[in-house]
């Protein structure tokens, strides 16, 4: 099921960080290489928490979209503002949870919410090819070999996918 959230007191903050147990693992190590892996991950935790507070929910059209079963919370991604439309990221399945459809299932219930006219973008690392197969298998093409960020740097490490829903 579906579940929309647009400000940080919606939010399971403890049950996101479940699905984002691993990529933080990996960013705390990358960030607090000094630290013990526990005292890392907390870190890598309390650094998303700022960011969400400080940056992601600031904006007035932000949203975390989340795939929840039985209660649980199992894919989550971001979605805002981008130069023509919207930017999908920070999309991720809770280790356990991989491979049963929940991501497609996440990105097509957002799709259906979505007007007609819309424009989604996303960027995706070109070695990731199990998130450009599931991207593609919800529609979206690689339209530039680059991705430019929020911030307008460019990466050439990942490409830029794009959806439209024809207006009907």
């Amino acid at each position: 099921m579906l579940l929309l959230v647009q400000t940080l007191r919606e939010l399971s903050f403890g049950s996101l960080m479940e699905v984002y147990r691993e990529s933080n693992g990996w960013n705390g190590e990358e960030f607090f290489p000094m630290e013990t892996p526990e005292r890392q991950l907390a870190l890598a935790e309390e650094r998303f928490y700022q960011y969400l507070q400080e940056d992601f929910f600031s904006k007035p059209d932000a949203r975390y979209c989340i795939w929840t079963e039985n209660g649980s919370y199992v894919s989550a991604l971001r979605l805002w503002s981008f130069p023509d439309g919207q930017l999908l990221e920070g999309l991720e399945t809770k280790p356990g949870q991989r491979r049963k459809g929940y991501a497609a299932s996440l990105i097509r219930a957002v799709q259906e919410q979505c007007p007609g006219g819309t424009r989604m973008y996303s960027h995706v690392s070109r070695n990731n090819t199990a998130s450009l197969r599931l991207h593609e298998s919800c529609g979206f093409r690689v339209i530039r070999e680059s991705a430019r960020r929020l911030d307008g740097t460019v990466s050439t490490r990942s490409v830029t996918l794009l959806w439209e829903k024809e207006i009907r």
